[in-house]
């Protein structure tokens, strides 16, 4: 393994840690009564704030020379994958809990998969890679309906001395306003996933285009930050709500805007550029995993069955459907090493009227000079 490799493991496990924090310290924020969109604008805020001037100094010869269907382009992608999936995120959350954001996660490729069935870009054939396809799909609807419809045994947190002391203090079906409101969250949850897988193939197509990291995440935070201080004085006329407190509210805008906004949108970026949003998806279950024990160790959320067995089988679907997308890559990878080796045989074949017609061009020359 080369060191670019290495890095891509190193920085594709660095985002999902800090995409942990943000689901545990947002939750944090949201149970002690800060407003989701107010929010939403916060963490683009701090973000643009941080990364727009290291934009305008690093590039600033490309900065100014972006033409328009390039902007126009990266206005659509932050409005669909920032504002909108992250509008939507944050309201599931505060329904439901920071376990069910990181279980619902996994949800993305697929839901990028049936997309793209819809759309025609995706073919499925009765052979084992797409069973497989179909199988990931079943899985995630199964995951997906255990979550919402399914309670179960609660599990006791794992520590019962909390980090952030806030007016919830679990999490389950019984801390939402009602089990229909439960349900409402976990399919608004799925929603953003589906917001986010579509800007996530954007973005990796708009990065072919544009091969500059630094300018496609700035551009996408800027933008966003516009676009949801636009919807947040459209929700919160309270302004009451918009002001920031010296309290998790504080430390969850900072750490979103700064280490996500900012830091994760640039290693994302990058990690899209160089393995593609198949590696980026396959680690995606860590940030499940890694959230479960979080949450119950610094929020005291009593984490219902329900959501675990959902999470399962929601990493099970994504697994299956990444196993029958990898099944497909070495059938077109041995096309395409044969096409090589029979347009090396011609060329071998070919060699010896090569040579034939040197040796007939040099005998007529030396006819010549006698």
């Amino acid at each position: 393994m080369d060191a670019a490799s290495k890095k891509a493991y190193v920085i594709a496990i660095t985002v999902q840690v800090i995409l942990t924090g943000m689901a545990v310290i947002s939750k944090a924020a949201f149970n002690a009564g800060m407003s989701t969109f107010v929010f939403v604008f916060y963490r683009q805020a701090a973000g643009s704030i941080l990364m727009l001037p290291l934009a305008l100094f690093l590039q600033r010869k490309n900065a100014w020379s972006m033409p328009f269907p390039w902007l126009l382009k990266l206005f659509l992608c932050a409005l669909v994958g920032n504002t909108l999936s992250l509008s939507l995120y944050h309201v599931s959350l505060k329904f439901t809990s920071a376990t069910v954001a990181a279980a619902a996660g996994n949800s993305m490729p697929v839901v990028t998969f049936c997309l793209a069935l819809l759309l025609r870009m995706e073919v499925v054939k009765l052979n084992a890679s797409g069973i497989a396809k179909l199988a990931g799909v079943a899985l995630c609807l199964a995951g997906v309906f255990a979550i919402a419809f399914y309670s179960g045994p609660a599990l006791s947190p794992v520590n019962h001395q909390r980090a952030f002391h806030t007016h919830a203090s679990v999490s389950g079906h019984a801390n939402a306003s009602s089990k229909t409101t439960w349900i409402e969250g976990t399919f608004l949850m799925v929603l953003a996933n589906m917001a986010w897988s579509v800007s996530i193939v954007w973005q990796a197509a708009l990065l072919k285009e544009l091969p500059n990291k630094m300018l496609v995440a700035t551009g996408l935070c800027v933008f966003s930050a516009v676009q949801s201080f636009i919807v947040a004085v459209a929700v919160e006329r309270d302004f009451s709500r918009w002001q920031l407190r010296l309290d998790v509210s504080l430390l969850a805008v900072v750490y979103a805007g700064f280490v996500v906004a900012g830091v994760s949108y640039y290693l994302q970026a990058w990690c899209l550029e160089m393995k593609g949003p198949v590696f980026f998806a396959v680690w995606t279950p860590l940030c499940f995993v890694l959230t479960i024990f979080c949450s119950s160790f610094f929020l005291g959320e009593i984490v219902p069955l329900g959501s675990v067995v959902g999470g399962i089988l929601l990493v099970g679907g994504l697994y299956s459907l990444l196993w029958g997308k990898h099944k497909e890559t070495p059938a077109v990878s041995r096309g395409q090493v044969n096409m090589r080796d029979c347009a090396q045989d011609e060329e071998e074949h070919n060699e010896p009227n090569k040579y034939e017609l040197e040796e007939a061009t040099s005998a007529s020359a030396g006819e010549q000079e006698v």
